[in-house]
């Protein structure tokens, strides 16, 4: 077993974004499978608890990059466990391009989901030896504390806490392939959601600096979402919450599932 675990992949033509790099969505889905991989190998992953009805899932997570790799390069992606408790584990990651340069870090908390009362089972069944711990931390803040944001008349005085929409809220309603193995909505389609909320002049212009994301609760299948923003120069927030009466007749919390944060910079930032 190695404390620090590498894969190493191809960016082809299909995985790209507009722009011929590595997309987003696609660079969320490697995080995910290599913390998979290296989490099977420790004896922690998902087989590990299969009997127990349980699998990882993230809380939270944080990805900053300085240059994404392009089309038909190659890149790694390299992760380690910075830390480890009786709720939760910190995971880091690093991306290296062709040229062997780290070109963007990631933070992740995950926990372990009781896949039958949907609650955090905690990690007290899992045996992760100490030197498996590696403690190496990485350049980036962590995901912060985040505001919700709420619809208001035009001029309306904004409650202390909160973030006051600059548009109308975006509504949609999770279906099939949004779906994953927990049959809850993938991380991966969150990811999709902020983004296409950006044009594509946006992107030309601009790109991704920093993407963060922190789960409150699971959204499923049926449910109707409302996702407001607020947009301060090229940093954009959202806050997502069920849409009053229209998810399938189940009665949902009204305050966020999700809040996530995207910063842009202008493309000669690199």
């Amino acid at each position: 077993m190695d404390p620090i675990f590498s894969q190493s992949f191809f960016l082809s033509a299909g995985e790209t974004n507009a722009e011929s790099e590595l997309s987003l969505p696609l660079l969320m889905s490697k995080i995910i499978d290599i913390a998979t991989a290296h989490a099977n190998s420790l004896g922690i992953g998902n087989p590990a608890m299969e009997h127990l009805g349980c699998g990882w899932v993230l809380s939270r997570v944080a990805v900053e990059m300085q240059s994404y790799p392009r089309v038909n390069e190659s890149y790694t992606l390299t992760t380690w466990v910075e830390s480890w408790n009786r709720h939760f584990s910190v995971r880091n990651f690093s991306i290296i391009n062709q040229e062997g340069v780290t070109v963007g870090y990631a933070t992740s908390v995950w926990m372990v989901l009781n896949t039958t009362t949907r609650e955090n089972f905690g990690l007290a069944h899992l045996r992760l030896p100490e030197e498996m711990i590696c403690g190496e931390k990485i350049p980036i803040r962590p995901v912060g504390k985040h505001l919700n944001i709420i619809d208001a008349a035009p001029g309306a005085e904004t409650p202390k806490g909160t973030l006051l929409s600059t548009e109308a809220p975006f509504e949609y309603t999770f279906r099939y392939t949004d779906l994953d193995f927990y049959r809850h909505v993938n991380t991966v389609r969150y990811v999709s959601m902020l983004l296409n909320r950006f044009s594509l002049n946006d992107m030309d212009t601009h790109v991704v600096r920093r993407l963060e994301l922190s789960f409150l609760r699971e959204c499923r299948y049926g449910e109707t979402v409302l996702l407001r923003r607020h947009d301060d120069g090229l940093h954009t927030s959202f806050a997502l919450s069920a849409a009053p009466g229209a998810s399938d007749g189940a009665e949902l919390p009204a305050a966020p599932a999700l809040f996530a944060v995207v910063e842009r910079v202008p493309r000669s930032f690199s």
